[in-house]
C-alpha cells in the first residue's frame, strides 16, 4: 500500500496522510479521579482542568508494520461530546516522534508532546513488561504488567476520539472526531502505576488502578 505524506506547518517534517494503519502494543489501566484538578501548576507542568471521573492511563508501542514506529504514554476519559456522543478525549499524550506530534495535531487536534521511553519485556505465555517514560530528564510516569494475553483469540474493537482545538491553532474544525477500528489479542491483566509528584501527571500520583488490560498485536486503522 502506497503511504501518502503531509509536510507539517510548523516545522520541517512529514507524516502520513490519515487514516494511520498501526499494528503494536498496548497497555492500559483505569483510574477513578475524585475530585477535580483546576489549572496549571508550574512544579509539575500540568495544564487545564482535569474534571472528577474515570480516566484511562496507557502506554503503547506502535511496530514495524505501522507508517510510524514510536512509542506512546497517554491519559484519556469519556465525555459527552454533544451531538457526537460519549466519546474519548485524550487530556495528556506524549510520544518519542515529531512525526507523530505533528499528525496528531494537525489532523486530529491531539495535544501530543515529546518525551523519552524506556521499556522491557520478557517472559513466554507469560509476559512481564515494564515502562517509563522522561520529560528533559525528569520522570513522568513508570508502570509494569504482567499477562497472558498473546494466548487470546483475536477479537474486534471500534471506538472514536474526540479532541477540541485551542482558539490560535490553525485548522477547519472546532471539534474534530477520529474513528478507530481494529482487532487484538485482548485480556484483562496486572498493572501497577507510579506517577512522579513533581510531573505533569502528578494529579494522578499515589492512585491504584480499577482494573488493567493488555492488548497484544493490535492491527487498527485510526482516523
Amino acid at each position: 500500500m502506497t503511504i501518502e505524506w503531509v509536510a507539517s506547518r510548523d516545522a520541517d517534517v512529514t507524516y502520513p496522510a490519515a487514516p494511520w494503519d498501526m499494528v503494536g502494543q498496548l497497555w492500559l489501566s483505569i483510574f477513578k479521579l475524585r475530585d477535580q484538578v483546576d489549572g496549571a501548576d508550574e512544579t509539575n507542568g500540568a495544564s487545564g482542568v482535569r474534571p472528577a471521573g474515570v480516566y484511562g492511563a496507557a502506554f503503547v508501542s506502535y511496530e514495524v508494520g505501522s507508517p510510524l514506529t514510536y512509542s506512546e504514554l497517554l491519559v484519556a476519559r469519556l465525555v459527552d461530546a454533544g451531538s457526537y456522543g460519549k466519546r474519548v478525549s485524550i487530556t495528556d499524550i506524549w510520544v518519542d516522534s515529531p512525526a507523530s506530534v505533528a499528525g496528531g495535531r494537525e489532523l486530529w487536534a491531539i495535544p501530543k508532546g515529546l518525551c523519552d521511553f524506556e521499556s522491557t519485556s520478557a517472559g513466554g505465555r507469560v509476559q512481564r513488561t515494564s515502562w517509563s517514560a522522561t520529560l528533559d530528564g525528569a520522570p513522568v510516569a513508570s508502570a509494569r504488567f504482567t499477562d497472558v494475553s498473546r494466548s487470546m483469540l483475536r477479537t474486534p474493537f471500534k471506538g472514536s476520539t474526540w479532541q477540541q482545538r485551542e482558539a490560535d491553532e490553525p485548522g477547519p474544525d472546532r471539534e474534530v472526531v477520529a474513528e478507530l477500528t481494529g482487532s487484538a489479542r485482548a485480556l484483562p491483566c496486572r498493572g501497577s502505576w507510579d506517577f512522579d509528584e513533581q510531573g505533569p501527571l502528578a494529579w494522578l500520583a499515589g492512585k491504584r488502578p480499577l482494573a488493567s488490560f493488555r492488548m497484544s498485536d493490535f492491527s487498527m486503522s485510526f482516523g
